[in-house]
């Protein structure tokens, strides 16, 4: 990982799932963590270990994480807005604020799964074609390095 912006969306990604263990832990005793609530308490604690095994693959660069990571969210987070916040908004209704707080945790998780999946397709990419057209001229020009080894070659110092 040689980017700022892969380095940034891990911590995203791990600083997100811990937010999830302590809404997760606290809806284990049945509170709720300042009006956060577990959509799903089974499911919630599957994709937290979903999203360690993610994690590590993204960390690895690997874009089955990625995928993964989009899915698992995908279907978590994303079954929470299309079930409890979009039927409300078409209607035209006033979404309480409870609903609207935890819809807004839902998109911040969609949006970092987005952002993951994203920036593993760019450095795929990236690996794949190399090409710096800043510095290929200095470090693949054939004729430089010829120049180069002609004028090592040729001692230009003089012991008087």
């Amino acid at each position: 990982m040689k980017s700022l912006s892969s380095w940034l969306l891990v911590m995203f990604m791990f600083m997100f799932w811990v937010f999830r263990v302590v809404v997760a832990f606290q809806a284990q005793y049945e509170r709720d963590f300042g009006g956060f609530i577990a959509f799903n308490f089974t499911i919630e604690v599957i994709l937290l270990f979903v999203v360690i095994l993610c994690m590590i693959l993204v960390l690895r660069r690997q874009l089955l994480g990625g995928i993964l990571y989009m899915v698992a969210y995908g279907y978590y987070f994303g079954g929470y807005i299309l079930n409890n916040a979009l039927p409300m908004v078409l209607e035209g209704e006033a979404l309480p604020m409870s609903i609207l707080q935890n819809t807004m945790v839902a998109a911040v998780a969609l949006v970092i799964a987005i952002c993951v999946l994203f920036d593993l397709i760019v450095a795929r990419v990236r690996r794949r074609d190399p090409k710096d057209k800043k510095t290929d001229w200095f470090f693949q020009n054939e004729q430089y390095d010829r120049k180069y080894d002609e004028r090592a070659d040729r001692n230009q110092y003089r012991n008087y």
